[in-house]
């Protein structure tokens, strides 16, 4: 009906009830791996729960109060991927580590964050005025661990540490927040000069050579982290979320088939100059030639060892705490999907997959009903950064792409990943607010709405206008 919009409901209850079957899981895959090592039920066990349930409760409450149109399946789908993360890197755990406390730690942190935003960010269209200082904050984010005094060094091929009292920090995993803005704010605001016709070549409408800029600068910072840094995964992350924002822009295909043929021709001249990339795409071609196999440098190893583990997992897995993962480098991190792979099998994977699946798809939904194009393009780029990162990782781990370094979001022991990823849900659950939210004149309501409708910008689709909703 005109002038009348759909009044959308809270679904906070919803939300609890979906946070209670997350606990659930929790605690059940915590039970499983206790009954094998005889600390279930103890002191630890309920207090590693209460780590999870809390802050997660905690977040629950802050929606309520400041964002109570949230979407309602966010928040419980990554609280149960956080649970299983957190269960299997227990498990792993042996008596010289502590990688699973360390990931407790850091999943307080990360949901603290996450209640800042949701409590401070009371609108997501603030973020666009600073589209260019986001640009300038990835950049001084990527070049950080070439800094001599606090980079990490070179850890595992790579050089994307620094060091922070005493522990060591990915910046690369804000600057994939800090770069959505940017690619967010700079589509947005310039997308109808970018939509101006260029040459066509068939039914391909390609775009002007100066409106080139932004997608060369892009694929030039993508190649820069390949070389200087010898992070592969990254480079790939980075370059997608760019060619899938621009293609949602845009809406032209011959964008995307041009980022693309820019992001093959970069990993080709990278494999053919960079030694640690080609061992790397050789180790993926290769895999199970002995000579692979068992060199020193660029060992196909660590890939071999995670199939075969998931192919003694078989359908339905050993269960968890009774497979063999830790024969697998880096079981709790890099090669945590092979190891849910051998323990749960082909139907638990698939079932992770699938959370990860509608995870990405509501990130989606908040884009398709964000009422300002700011919001649609940064819910889509934050989405498809926590899409392209499950793809790039699992697509190593199964042997479908070359193996990158990159963390499976909130399942794999990283505590800058997993902050990172807390504020992407946080930044996601505010613009699903304001999608969802009534639209309606006046001050600040008890949702969590703005104080006054923002002026239009440039570039902007859909504006917040006042429409009655009765």
């Amino acid at each position: 009906m005109s002038g009348v919009e759909t009044v959308e409901k809270p679904r906070r209850n919803v939300e609890l009830l979906l946070l209670l079957l997350a606990f659930a899981v929790s605690i059940g895959a915590n039970t499983m791996k206790g009954l094998q090592d005889g600390t279930a039920f103890g002191s630890d066990f309920w207090l590693q729960e209460a780590l999870l349930a809390g802050p997660a409760l905690a977040i629950h409450a802050v929606l309520r109060f400041r964002a109570k149109y949230a979407d309602p399946l966010i928040l419980p789908i990554v609280v149960t991927l956080n649970g299983l993360g957190l269960a299997m890197i227990h498990r792993l755990d042996t008596p010289q580590t502590d990688y699973g406390n360390t990931q407790a730690r850091w999943t307080v942190v990360g949901m603290v964050l996450a209640i800042a935003v949701v409590w401070f960010l009371r609108d997501h269209r603030i973020l666009r005025r600073f589209t260019y200082i986001s640009l300038i904050v990835s950049a001084v984010l990527l070049l950080l661990p070439l800094v001599p005094g606090i980079t990490a060094g070179e850890i595992n091929g790579a050089q994307v540490w620094i060091r922070v009292a005493g522990s060591t920090f990915q910046p690369g995993e804000v600057a994939k927040i800090t770069i959505a803005v940017f690619f967010a704010g700079y589509l947005s605001t310039n997308r109808d000069l970018i939509l101006l016709a260029g040459r066509r070549i068939g039914k391909l409408q390609l775009p002007r050579f100066k409106d080139l800029g932004p997608m060369v600068v892009a694929w030039l910072a993508a190649i820069g982290i390949l070389i200087f840094q010898h992070d592969l995964g990254m480079s790939i992350l980075f370059f997608g979320i760019f060619i899938s924002t621009i293609y949602i822009a845009t809406s032209r295909v011959s964008w995307a088939i041009l980022g693309v043929l820019l992001m093959f021709a970069g990993a080709m001249a990278a494999s053919l100059a960079l030694p640690h990339i080609r061992l790397r795409i050789d180790g993926w071609l290769n895999a199970f030639s002995p000579d692979v196999y068992g060199r020193t440098s660029g060992s196909s190893y660590q890939i071999v060892q995670g199939l075969f583990g998931m192919a003694n997992g078989g359908l339905l897995g050993t269960g968890l705490g009774q497979g063999r993962p830790d024969l697998v480098p880096f079981s709790h991190s890099d090669m945590i999907v092979a190891s849910f792979g051998e323990e749960l099998g082909l139907v638990g994977l698939f079932a992770i997959v699938l959370l990860y699946a509608m995870l990405v798809t509501r990130g989606f939904r908040a884009a398709l009903g964000a009422r300002d194009s700011f919001g649609k393009l940064l819910a889509s780029a934050l989405s498809a950064a926590v899409g392209l990162q499950v793809f790039v990782i699992i697509g190593g781990v199964t042997r479908l792409i070359p193996l990158t370094g990159l963390t499976t979001p909130f399942l794999a022991a990283g505590g800058s990943s997993l902050l990172a990823n807390w504020i992407i849900v946080a930044l996601l659950l505010v613009i699903s607010n304001a999608a969802r939210r009534p639209v309606a004149q006046g001050p600040l309501m008890a949702d969590g709405g703005p104080r006054h409708t923002e002026p239009a910008q440039p570039g902007d689709t859909m504006t917040t206008q006042a429409v009655s909703t009765r």
